[in-house]
């Protein structure tokens, strides 16, 4: 699924998480596959299964359905290669790749898929930026049907059924801490909805989320700030391209 851990540089001074679906790319990767079932839309009666909080179930019957139609694996990869990367996203993978080797660990945190994210960030040439991605495991069977699975449970309550990013990011943070013997200087979160407010907060003072401009996690983080003062703990800057978060890590870097 990924690189180790163990193999990482112990010397990177920051450590900086990436959300996928209108985060790097700027749409949901699971509604676009829709364009490849029949007529680019899905049946009323699929559609009426979908249950809050179980997503990742939901979307296992929309690919079983699609691989049922027809749609093959070059169709699902084909569709996801095409996906916008959202603004100034690219640029700001630039800025990653042309920083000095012991500044940036980066990795992605995504409720969408193995397949889905692999597909664009293979077809960007960006894949080898990251050095974990936590996704939901999804591979092909022998039918050709893109098989998708849990990433895992949780009890939070904020969170969909099989993924809790915070858990995610408070276990690789924990665990790299441990390796490495020392803290990061800062931690970074790049992230655009509900479900990455949830790791947010677990950033501390020193410590920067990015938020798209006007998307959920900035309104959470917001309405955080107004109800419950100094609950939300990291620094927040918004932004609306890729060129933001790069204009705000020139200055962190060098501090």
């Amino acid at each position: 699924m990924a690189s180790n851990s163990a193999s990482i540089s112990p010397n990177k001074r920051f450590l900086i998480f990436f959300d996928f679906d209108e985060t790097i790319v700027d749409e949901t990767s699971d509604d676009m596959v829709v364009e490849a079932a029949p007529g680019q839309h899905l049946p009323g009666w699929l559609k009426d299964t979908y249950r809050p909080g179980r997503y990742n179930e939901y979307m296992q019957r929309v690919l079983a359905y699609l691989a049922e139609q027809g749609v093959t694996e070059s169709d699902l990869r084909s569709i996801m290669e095409k996906i916008p990367a959202s603004p100034g996203m690219l640029t700001l993978f630039q800025f990653l790749r042309t920083r000095p080797a012991h500044d940036f660990e980066v990795v992605l945190v995504s409720d969408a898929n193995t397949f889905f994210v692999e597909a664009w960030l293979r077809r960007a040439g960006v894949r080898q930026l990251f050095h974990r991605i936590f996704t939901n495991p999804a591979t092909f069977n022998k039918n050709g049907r893109l098989v998708l699975r849990p990433f895992h449970s949780h009890e939070c309550q904020r969170c969909p059924d099989n993924m809790c990013k915070q858990v995610v990011v408070r276990d690789y943070v924990a665990r790299r801490t441990q390796e490495r013997s020392r803290p990061y200087q800062r931690i970074f979160y790049v992230g655009d909805g509900a479900n990455d407010f949830c790791p947010a907060l677990s950033l501390g003072p020193r410590d920067v989320a990015f938020p798209r401009r006007d998307f959920p996690m900035h309104r959470l983080i917001t309405e955080t700030h107004e109800a419950m003062p100094g609950e939300f703990k990291a620094v927040t800057v918004p932004w609306v391209s890729g060129e933001d978060v790069i204009m705000r890590l020139r200055k962190l870097v060098a501090e």
